[in-house]
């Protein structure tokens, strides 16, 4: 607990150094907007305020369903502002002065003309900043990520601040690889069988943007030590018919997508399909064993040198339905099915030697072949029902949400090894693990403002989870493979959590500091029917609080505390013997532990004038049943009666306790009004104490540079540099990472179609990396050349005509607004 009140003496410092409220008080400036012919009010219409004289807005808000706005928190001053909205002429109202004596300036009604002109066809040119730091979240929004275009959500996330992708697709949140994803605010069966397959087949030219929380607060599950990555698909909800298309093709990979939205009065319909192939491609590996007999009076090498060629492959496709019932009651239905699978084969010359260590003499030298094959298929489907009702009062709303998510995946593998010396038999085995996966949630939300400067919000959620496989396997015997009865199963895994929260959002000190607290009760019963495995039931209290002080309109000051778990997944617990290398064998264990983590984060955000905007944030995280991989070694090792000899067995296991501290840098300044740069940087050192072992201290850090330049006439450049450096694992080493991009993009028909080119490490076929693993009797070097170069086209086209009208009174004027929040089975 030191580091929170650290982090709390630093917070209070800052509020007390600024704080002078009662000589400086804050105002407000309110209003409503209404039609100039009408007389109805415009909702959506966007208010921005400004010092007076200046031409950069320092704060902005947009109308709510009445048309009212208030603009907060503005320091004493003269100030103006404007009225904007698609289809009506700006309005401007200059000279309002803040003061003491007159601190909350009420204009009253505005009224705005709409456009005499009748608009056959409008096209909407926004911008929005590629990073946005929120109270409870940062956002990465990823439009105008060029360096991307082509690539898959693991392309994208290698940008997201705070985020690291190594080249395998694992992904860590602040250094922290326990991460719950969803997509759309929602759970989906496709993160939990392979979770680098699932965001490789997710194309970035589907991606609309990707929200990272470290802090979640109550209405979040608890579930996810490192924090929740949202994964928000496009959508439209603009009145009219309108899509686009995007294809890509390179020399790495290769996709495409189609989205359509149509939307007419209080009815829209958004439907998409999207697909993706990462190419053939071979890596080449070389993996060095040297281990010691129990007695350490033998050593056994094993030199491991091969290739192997990896494909992948998927597609999704999705349809939603928004229906607006009345002014204040609106339905959503979504409808998803995904499919995306690998392959990967090769070949691997071994060559094992024992050595009597005493004598000094070889007491035998076998060399062999081994040819291997693995494949994984992986068929989901999603379907949700929300309801969203709001209320008189504002603010007031009640949420409710059911969804379902069906996998249905297979996993296969066949292993051959063929002895060049010896006179031995030739061995393998070949297997088949088909599993299923069914998940449902149906949670409730309700939110009630009390006050201007306090609102309540509580919610109930049940997660129902099912999941259950088979596993075939056969030996080969004589040249045939046989069915092997010790080795042929069935797991079956269930899994009910009971959730209830209460949270309060609040103002203190004239809103000097805003806040949320809250509180998370979950129950979780499990059952599983694998032999020697039983899992009793727990409950889980998860507090959360964030506290924020704005310091003027460019700065703010966050402080945060979260308690979260991490419950094993699918594939750390699914207790399948992959044997594809008999001599490197993985299996999960079903046994294991909900990890529990304290998260504490400190953040500093600052904007400038010219557009430059920088945030410093420090974390502490401590994780208690740690969950982590460890590799043992096995002279031999007995599988359901099947000896296999000199094995190292990789298995995820509660170890001991983790502690991180680091910091994250994040700065995006504009260095001339065509060139601006952005750089991500993150430092933080991981202590790893298991009981019986020394202790761990593993330094790590990663740091990126973006550069994008306008060349004008609507060509844009980027370039893009990303290094992982190395860090010290439990076991050894994980490798550095380094990689930088190159596109170039140009749009034409009036910015609705363009062409892009993109290169990915253009002058190295191949990027090397070096692992290291260790235990009490061995040591273990892996060195991978895997190629990463990589060119590519893009191509993209939007089309579609935009209304913009005012509906009818009858109808919801809130067609514009965002998708229903998806409630509290976050």
């Amino acid at each position: 607990m030191r580091i929170f009140f650290i982090l709390l003496f630093f917070f209070c410092s800052a509020l007390i150094l600024k704080a002078q409220p009662y000589n400086n008080p804050k105002g407000n400036i309110s209003g409503k907007v209404i039609d100039a012919v009408t007389k109805q009010p415009v909702d959506y219409a966007t208010v921005s305020v400004f010092k007076d004289g200046n031409t950069s807005p320092i704060n902005g808000v947009v109308t709510d369903i009445k048309g009212s706005f208030t603009i907060p928190n503005l320091n004493p001053g003269e100030y103006s502002i404007a009225v904007d909205f698609i289809g009506y002429q700006k309005t401007t109202m200059d000279h309002l002065t803040i003061s003491a004596a007159n601190a909350n300036i009420a204009l009253g009604t505005i009224s705005i003309a709409p456009v005499q002109n009748q608009l056959k066809t409008v096209e909407i040119v926004g911008k929005a900043p590629v990073v946005e730091n929120k109270i409870d979240k940062m956002v990465y929004n990823v439009a105008n990520d060029l360096t991307s275009q082509g690539g898959s959500a693991a392309d994208v996330l290698q940008k997201v601040p705070q985020v690291t992708v190594d080249i395998d697709g694992n992904v860590q949140l602040q250094g922290n690889a326990n991460i719950r994803f969803l997509i759309n605010g929602k759970p989906s069966s496709i993160f939990g069988a392979s979770l680098a397959d699932a965001l490789q087949s997710i194309p970035a030219s589907q991606i609309k943007s990707i929200e990272v929380i470290t802090s979640p607060g109550a209405k979040y599950d608890a579930n996810g030590t490192g924090g929740i990555i949202n994964i928000i698909l496009k959508d439209s909800k603009i009145q009219g018919v309108n899509g686009s298309v995007n294809l890509s093709a390179g020399t790495r990979r290769e996709n495409g997508s189609f989205n359509l939205n149509v939307r007419k009065g209080n009815f829209g319909v958004n439907a998409f399909f999207n697909g993706g192939e990462q190419i053939n491609s071979t890596t080449i590996n070389t993996t060095d064993n040297l281990s010691y007999s129990k007695t350490r009076d033998t050593t056994t090498h094993l030199l491991q040198n091969g290739n192997s060629n990896f494909t992948r492959g998927g597609y999704q496709s999705g349809l939603s339905f928004n229906w607006d019932i009345t002014k204040k009651d609106a339905l959503t239905a979504s409808f998803g099915y995904n499919h995306f699978a690998n392959h990967n084969h090769g070949l691997t010359n071994q060559e094992t030697s024992v050595l009597d260590i005493p004598n000094s003499n070889t007491l035998s030298d076998i060399r062999s072949l081994r040819n291997s094959d693995s494949r994984f298929t992986g068929k989901y489907f999603d379907y949700s029902l929300s309801y969203k009702k709001t209320f008189q009062k504002e603010g007031q709303e009640l949420d409710v949400l059911y969804s379902s998510s069906y996998g249905n995946n297979s996993s296969e593998f066949f292993q051959q090894q063929d002895y060049l010396n010896g006179g031995y038999p030739s061995s393998g085995t070949q297997s088949s693990n088909p599993g299923k996966d069914h998940e449902t949630d149906i949670s409730i939300d309700y939110t009630q403002p009390v006050s201007k400067n306090f609102t309540f919000e509580t919610g109930a959620k049940a997660v129902l989870e099912n999941i259950n496989n088979t596993v075939v396997t056969d030996t080969l015997s004589n040249g045939i493979f046989v069915p092997d009865a010790n080795q042929t199963y069935g797991f079956n895994y269930n899994r009910k959590v009971y959730a209830y929260y209460l949270s309060a959002t609040f103002s203190l000190f004239n809103n000097f500091i805003n806040g949320k607290a809250g509180l998370r009760d979950e129950y979780t019963s499990t059952s599983a029917d694998f032999p020697g495995t039983h899992i009793p039931g727990y409950n889980t209290l998860a507090p959360s609080l964030v506290l924020s002080h704005k310091i003027d309109e460019t700065q703010s000051l966050k402080l945060s505390y979260s308690y979260r778990i991490e419950r094993p997944e699918y594939r750390d617990l699914n207790p399948f013997y992959d044997i594809s290398d008999p001599h490197n064998i993985s299996t999960g264990n079903p046994n294991l532990r909900p990890e529990i983590g304290h998260n504490y984060e400190f953040g500093y955000n600052k904007s400038f004038n010219g557009g430059a905007n920088i945030y410093i944030g420090a974390f502490y995280r401590h994780n208690t049943n740690d969950l982590q991989s460890f590799t043992t070694h096995h002279d031999t090792l007995n599988i359901n009666g099947t000896i296999y000899s000199d094995v190292y067995l990789n298995q995820r296991y509660n170890i001991g306790t983790e502690t991180t501290e680091g910091v994250n840098l994040f700065g995006s300044v504009p260095i001339t009004k065509k060139l601006n740069l952005r750089s991500n940087m993150m430092f933080a050192d991981r202590i790893t104490t298991n009981p019986g072992n020394p202790q761990v201290s593993g330094f790590t850090y990663r740091i990126n540079l973006n550069a994008s330049y306008e060349f004008g006439k609507d060509l844009v450049a980027e370039l893009f540099g990303n290094y992982n450096s190395s860090q010290r694992t439990i076991q050894g080493t994980r490798p550095a990472f380094f990689f930088y991009n190159m596109a170039v993009r140009k749009q034409f028909w009036n910015k609705k179609a363009s062409i892009g080119l993109t290169a990915t490490d253009p002058f190295n076929q191949y990027v090397n990396f070096k692992s290291t693993t260790s235990g009490a009797n061995f040591y273990q070097t892996n060195m991978r050349e895997v190629p990463f170069r990589s060119f590519g086209i893009t191509l993209s086209y939007k089309f579609g005509k935009l209304e913009f009208k005012k509906e009818k009174e009858d109808n919801n004027n809130n067609n514009d607004a965002p998708a229903p929040d998806s409630g509290g089975g976050k």
